[in-house]
């Protein structure tokens, strides 16, 4: 990374596609700010106000400033044609040409998941979340969890990767050292103190005004092969994390909920309009994003004998003595449980691999 990298970044009018523009003219930074101004509005066919820009190299001043501001904070910035740049980001035609990245910048080139949802996560959600991460931290070595730290399903599938001792990274909409919100700075600390790492393309002279969130999603879809919609509404953020990753060709997968409720109406949607793949466990997703097969199939760790059950969810197995499927009704009856709390316990025998749901609400010991 030099300084004309950064410069490039703060020099006026050269936006992030402007910027890709020209270094598919010129390779580097340091060509584009050696080109004269002809070569520039003629060849590459800049603006002309633009090109002169940067023939008088009106960026460095900001550039020095943002280096040292860098250093200070322990700030890695990472620019597209360093070996360390992420390659899947280095795909996307809108990539950012400068990265900041606080932790260990070489996580972002092991095996990426995604993992988005909405603000407002039920139950349902964070329990197919941590389940589902714990199992795929079981079968799938080097893998990272990607997110952007945000309330809801965000934070619980950073939470889920702590603690399935998992490295997890938060993409943010704002410059480093700062986060957004800034209620899960402990949970931005507690990711970097386990091998994690911070991301942003905005440097700390970037004017906020609210549009990054929009261009930050666009990020945590492009450094994932795959990304996850976990539970979302109508509308929101990580469905438009989806659709960029649908644009960029790679995997997108989501998990259904029932018909009524409204915070699964928009990964129903995705399934429905065929956006995204249903998948119901980890060996799902792991079969949609490919890895089951890669050169080195052995690297996937073997699938655990008897799942690991909590007391309560062994106990309601126990409830099916032959093969026969049961009702939820005769459950109930057998049990004595409430519907809210045996709900719980057959997703959780369901995600462990121990029952299948049937037709008719009814499920089947596996």
């Amino acid at each position: 990374m030099t300084i004309e990298d950064i410069a490039l970044q703060m020099t006026p009018g050269i936006g992030v596609k402007g910027a890709v523009h020209l270094l598919e003219w010129f390779g580097t930074a340091a060509r584009i700010f050696e080109a004269t101004e002809a070569e520039l509005i003629g060849h590459a066919e800049l603006r002309p106000e633009p090109a002169r820009q940067i023939v008088r190299h009106t960026g460095f001043s900001a550039a020095e400033k943002e280096l040292k501001y860098c250093r200070k904070h322990n700030i890695a910035a990472i620019a597209s044609t360093d070996p360390d740049y992420p390659a899947l980001l280095r795909e996307i035609p809108d990539y950012p040409h400068v990265i900041y990245v606080m932790g260990d910048p070489k996580i972002l080139a092991a095996r990426t998941l995604s993992i988005v949802g909405t603000r407002e996560a039920t139950p349902y959600g964070q329990t197919m979340c941590h389940k589902l991460v714990e199992r795929l931290s079981e079968r799938v070595p080097r893998l990272v969890v990607v997110s952007g730290l945000a309330f809801g399903i965000d934070a619980a599938a950073h939470r889920a990767a702590l603690a399935a001792q998992v490295p997890t990274v938060a993409v943010l909409p704002c410059p480093l050292p700062g986060i957004m919100p800034t209620q899960h700075s402990a949970l931005a600390r507690d990711m970097l103190d386990h091998g994690g790492a911070l991301v942003t393309e905005l440097h700390s002279q970037t004017r906020q005004n609210g549009t990054a969130y929009t261009a930050r999603n666009r990020i945590i879809a492009a450094l994932s092969a795959g990304t996850w919609v976990v539970e979302s509404p109508e509308s929101g953020g990580s469905l438009l994390t989806a659709h960029f990753a649908d644009g960029y060709n790679r995997t997108v997968v989501a998990t259904p909920g029932r018909a009524t409720d409204r915070s699964s109406s928009g990964t129903n949607r995705l399934i429905r309009n065929r956006k995204a793949q249903l998948v119901l466990s980890a060996e799902d997703i792991i079969i949609e994003m490919g890895w089951d097969l890669e050169p080195e199939p052995a690297a996937l760790r073997p699938k655990a004998d008897t799942p690991a059950l909590t007391p309560d969810e062994a106990g309601l197995l126990g409830c099916f003595r032959t093969s026969d499927p049961l009702s939820v009704e005769t459950l109930r009856e057998i049990t004595g449980l409430d519907p809210g709390e045996l709900a719980a316990l057959l997703l959780g025998l369901e995600l462990a691999g121990a029952l299948r749901q049937l037709p008719g609400n009814r499920y089947m010991k596996l």
